[in-house]
């Protein structure tokens, strides 16, 4: 598959790494007392290449709809993602308005959101979202239960989609904060999920949208019978990570692997957001292991395949909070603790500059 021009990822930069680590030792604190705040500073130094920086941030949410809601794996129906699209723009969703309180752009693209949705406020910003509506929006999408979500042209276009996204961001980003509106995208990342990582499907399908009794009974055999439609006869070698994203992950799903992809590429540290996002990130890391250390994980969610997922990237999330909205919600709740990892890191004094004696060397009487 023509994925050109390649994605080549750089490696952390060694020498940031060192000498956020050994800033790190010399300032006013028993070393390591800061925890993960301090493991934060030294990993986002090490994507970025310079002094760990949390600011600019952008929020970049993909959207597109599942024709595999037709077997009632949603508590919704696929309706509410356009309207949740039109959310966005007015400024009503939850990512619209954690986006207005920690002044973060929200940048929303539909990359195939099959109902029609009010454009009110569109490209406006402020109080909502930009909208974009991508090309690949209008090309066709398969049921993944019964034939592949995605042709091997409207899965580049959908990498290529994302890739754009984050080109139109402005060069000084720092931070990309990924999230994803899309009824029954849960059942399309837990067959993604079993693909990559060779689970049961009741291992890993969840309450999405709130289903439960016979409705999730429903979407594990939904996702079942997905699997073993790409997988084939049991025993079979594992099938290559692009072709599991393009058999049953969808567009916005697509999207987001390369968004991902472009953004590390171009050193913005990525804050991956719940399970749908998660599941793009390992689909990523698959294909190219060495994306893996641009990435940073906002949460454990309350989603069930997430642990297996967080597992498989040896991944340690931020926060546990129980949530499960998506629509980079939780990226956003752990945006503040970059925040405080990067003022922490440039805004302390150090023993030698508050006049603080440092700890005496071992031995010391």
């Amino acid at each position: 598959m023509d994925l050109s021009p390649p994605w080549v990822f750089p490696e952390l930069d060694a020498s940031a790494l060192a000498a956020a680590r050994a800033r790190q030792d010399t300032l006013t604190k028993p070393r390591g007392s800061l925890g993960a705040l301090e493991d934060l500073a030294v990993a986002l130094a090490g994507i970025q290449g310079g002094m760990p920086a949390s600011r600019p941030a952008a929020a970049v949410l993909f959207a597109a709809d599942h024709p595999v809601t037709r077997h009632g794996v949603s508590a919704y129906p696929a309706e509410v993602t356009a309207a949740m699209v039109a959310n966005f723009v007015r400024g009503g969703a939850a990512a619209s308005v954690l986006c207005r309180h920690l002044g973060v752009e929200l940048r929303v693209v539909d990359v195939g959101v099959a109902h029609p949705y009010e454009r009110v406020g569109v490209d406006v910003g402020g109080a909502g979202a930009r909208l974009r509506r991508d090309p690949v929006a209008d090309d066709p999408i398969g049921d993944l239960r019964v034939e592949d979500a995605l042709s091997e042209a409207v899965y580049e276009r959908a990498l290529r989609a994302g890739a754009a996204e984050i080109d139109a961001l402005g060069g000084d980003t720092r931070v990309v904060l990924l999230g994803e509106m899309g009824i029954g995208n849960t059942t399309a990342a837990s067959a993604m999920a079993a693909l990559l990582l060779g689970l049961a499907p009741e291992d890993l399908v969840g309450a999405g949208t709130g289903v439960g009794g016979d409705a999730l009974a429903r979407k594990i055999e939904v996702v079942r019978d997905a699997t073993r439609r790409v997988q084939g006869a049991p025993g079979a070698e594992r099938p290559d990570p692009h072709r599991i994203v393009r058999a049953v992950g969808g567009k916005e799903i697509a999207a987001l692997v390369g968004a991902m992809a472009r953004a590390i590429e171009r050193r913005m540290a990525v804050l991956v957001d719940g399970f749908i996002v998660s599941a793009a990130a390992l689909a990523l890391v698959r294909m190219e292991p060495q994306a893996r250390a641009g990435m940073l994980f906002a949460h454990r969610s309350a989603e069930r395949g997430h642990a297996h997922v967080l597992a498989a990237l040896d991944a340690r999330p931020l926060l546990d909070l129980g949530m499960r909205l998506g629509e980079a919600s939780a990226a956003l709740a752990a945006l503040p603790l970059l925040d405080a990892a990067c003022a922490l890191h440039a805004g302390m004094a150090t023993f030698a500059s508050a006049s603080v004696p440092d700890r005496a060397p071992p031995g010391t009487p």
